[in-house]
């Protein structure tokens, strides 16, 4: 391209008035300006644009092509400004969320209905998988930000914002409530049947890590993907379920799970919102981080 944009905004502000002094006050620019610029535009192209009458100025025949062109360009960048604006106010968008289907479903529900009530014309997208290929979707930009288990293993290029404190506990149903009736050493469980999520998960990760610190090996009976599985298996009494309290407050205030005491005791972990540090999040990504470190705020 010969002439720069400025040039050809000139240019075409010029043909749409067809009168110098009209484009100056438009541009807010002087009118010797103005006519600068164009006869730079023309020494550029390498032809005249303009004939002079006395009522102003009109096109060429060459130069009505060319400002056709411009003038739907014009109209695109007008348009391209008018969309940007839209999203940066939040008025139409995407929001794009990775997070295992436990953390979805107890973790990130109250935040989507309190998002979706403030940005009601923002389309929001769930992707459910394991967090090693939510990581991989982070990263080729299949989606805005994930919200995972915590801890995870060092990641460069990540940035990891922990915003909330969870507690794994063990349970048991009916059938093994007696053992809810006092205290336990870990160690003395362990001819007991448990129930895991199968690695490659960060709750089993977590769980092993904690279990190796702690010198106690356990080949657990049952190793299954889903939380709600684990939940499920346990409440009708196949075993001891290894789950996250506040995820199943509602089946222990209902005495469907019962909570086992146990020494040593398990440590809290965290849940945590992950982004690329190098990448600048969407409006509506930043808005929903925004959204959640809010309400936290004001707990």
């Amino acid at each position: 391209m010969n002439g720069d944009l400025n040039l050809y905004y000139t240019f075409y502000v010029v043909a749409k008035y067809q009168n110098i002094t009209k484009a100056s006050q438009e541009l807010y620019v002087s009118q010797p300006s103005v006519t600068q610029a164009i006869h730079t535009l023309e020494k550029q192209i390498g032809a005249t644009l303009f004939i002079r009458t006395k009522k102003g100025v009109v096109l060429t025949e060459e130069a009505k092509v060319l400002f056709k062109f411009v003038q739907e360009g014009i109209t695109y960048i007008k348009n391209g400004e008018k969309k940007f604006q839209e999203l940066m106010n939040l008025e139409e968008g995407t929001l794009k969320i990775g997070a295992s289907t436990t953390v979805t479903q107890h973790v990130l529900l109250p935040y989507l209905k309190e998002f979706q009530n403030k940005y009601p014309n923002i389309s929001i997208s769930i992707t459910n998988h394991l967090t090693t290929d939510l990581i991989k979707l982070l990263r080729n930009g299949s989606v805005d930000l994930l919200i995972l288990n915590l801890p995870m293993k060092g990641q460069s290029d990540l940035e990891i914002k922990p915003f909330l404190t969870v507690h794994d506990i063990l349970v048991v149903g009916d059938k093994y409530k007696e053992l809810t009736t006092e205290k336990h050493i870990f160690s003395e469980l362990l001819d007991k049947e448990f129930i895991f999520q199968k690695l490659p998960s960060n709750t089993r990760s977590f769980l092993n890590q904690w279990l190796v610190s702690e010198k106690i090996e356990i080949e657990p009976k049952f190793e299954v993907v889903s939380f709600n599985l684990v939940k499920d298996m346990t409440k009708i009494g196949m075993g001891i379920g290894y789950v996250t309290r506040e995820f199943v407050a509602d089946e222990l205030f209902k005495k469907e799970l019962y909570e086992l005491e146990v020494s040593p005791s398990i440590p809290a972990r965290e849940i945590g919102i992950v982004t690329l540090n190098k990448n600048i999040p969407s409006f509506a990504a930043r808005a929903f981080i925004e959204l959640i470190e809010c309400s936290l705020a004001n707990k």
